[in-house]
């Protein structure tokens, strides 16, 4: 018997394990009827007597349809070895049939209710029918356990292969996440020190929080969506140490008992600090909110920005963002649509760009149904990222 991790019976052994009690409690009836019925009907006996003999009959035989399942049908017969599939069957039979014979007669000799006729040659040509046949049905039966199961056994090595490898493509895509933002960071520093700000000292005292979360927090599957955004928050008050800009952070909503991907918003608050900060005709602002609502989180980024759509489109294939739509896509394996729309000041010209590359992160631990919309529209752009956590 097999046992997962958790030491819990898998459904394909569950399956055979019941398969395997239904043909146990199938024979004894159908063999009462067929062979000690004829006798023991002249010859009365406690019934319950009679059945619990033929369970012990019947108990000697499961091992043999095992037997066949698990040998005959698996190596030979789903192999594509028809021929010895098909004598080892013949010959299983006439065993199973010789067997089945010997101990009837055994039995009915120690009730001394076997007449003289009795052998397995003489015996009741209809009953001799009636058990072979019962028999091909024991075989058939049996191979459709060992082929339920065969079935299932793929169905789940397909589904761990699956799952590692999600894991494992989980784990490089916050791998390429991690350097990218670090090296941001990192550049925001270095310009800080290069203009010898009194700030840089701030900044890096900001920047060892941001290492900490990285070294010590984000290894974990999922992490408290408090913690995500204690991060976010030293990420934000870095970018304000850099840049004059209208800043903005706000959480509304309870956030206590969220668990979430770490690194899930990041990206797309970096993506909105890029472009606002390129902004160089109009003050610059970036306004960031993460509201909890019963059920789900919505992440809104809304910036100003006056770069066109095609340099728009060409920064969301970047490594920042096209990683978070990576692993949104493995974490969230419901359909959805990116699109990004901009539109005239005058609202009479609109074109979409659909993003290909929006599907590799949601895909492996929340099954829910999710939006990412990401918008320009006269010179603003606005990303909204709704998705369904699970609670702690």
């Amino acid at each position: 018997m097999e046992f997962d991790n958790d030491r819990i019976i898998r459904p394909v052994n569950k399956i055979e394990i019941t398969g395997w009690i239904i043909l146990c409690l199938m024979n004894p009836l159908v063999n009462w009827w067929s062979i000690f019925h004829e006798y023991l009907k002249a010859h009365p006996t406690p019934i319950v007597l009679d059945l619990l003999v033929i369970i012990i009959i019947n108990m000697l035989f499961l091992p043999a349809y095992v037997l066949y399942a698990r040998f005959i049908v698996s190596k030979f017969l789903f192999r594509k070895r028809y021929i010895l599939f098909a004598l080892l069957s013949i010959g299983f039979f006439l065993v199973i049939q010789s067997l089945f014979f010997a101990i009837c007669s055994i039995v009915l000799t120690i009730h001394d209710l076997t007449p003289p006729e009795f052998n397995y040659v003489s015996h009741s040509y209809g009953t001799f029918i009636r058990e072979g046949l019962w028999i091909i049905i024991n075989m058939l039966f049996a191979g459709v356990i060992c082929f339920i199961r065969e079935a299932m056994t793929k169905d789940d090595s397909m589904a761990i292969l699956q799952k590692e490898n999600n894991f494992y493509k989980l784990r490089y895509l916050r791998a390429q996440l991690n350097p990218h933002f670090l090296f941001n960071t990192l550049n925001s520093i270095y310009s800080l020190s290069l203009q010898k700000s009194d700030k840089a000292p701030e900044a890096v005292v900001k920047l060892a929080d941001v290492m900490r979360y990285l070294i010590y927090e984000c290894n974990e599957d999922r992490i408290s969506l408090n913690k995500e955004i204690d991060f976010i928050r030293n990420y934000i008050e870095i970018e304000k140490i850099r840049f004059k800009a209208d800043i903005r952070f706000t959480v509304e909503g309870d956030t206590e008992g969220i668990m979430i991907e770490p690194f899930l918003f990041i990206s797309f608050i970096e993506n909105g600090f890029k472009h606002a900060l390129d902004n160089t005709e109009i003050e610059p602002f970036i306004y960031i909110t993460i509201k909890v609502k019963p059920g789900e989180i919505v992440l809104n980024v809304l910036n100003n920005t006056n770069i066109d759509l095609e340099t728009q489109a060409k920064r969301i294939h970047g490594k920042g963002i096209s990683g978070s739509k990576s692993l949104l896509e493995l974490l969230y394996p419901a359909a959805y649509t990116l699109d990004i729309i901009q539109t005239d000041k005058d609202e009479r010209q609109e074109s979409k760009v659909r993003l290909k590359n929006a599907k590799d992160r949601l895909e492996t631990l929340y099954p829910d149904a999710h939006t990412l919309d990401v918008i320009l529209k006269n010179n603003v752009f606005t990303v909204s990222l709704i998705i369904k956590p699970q609670a702690a």
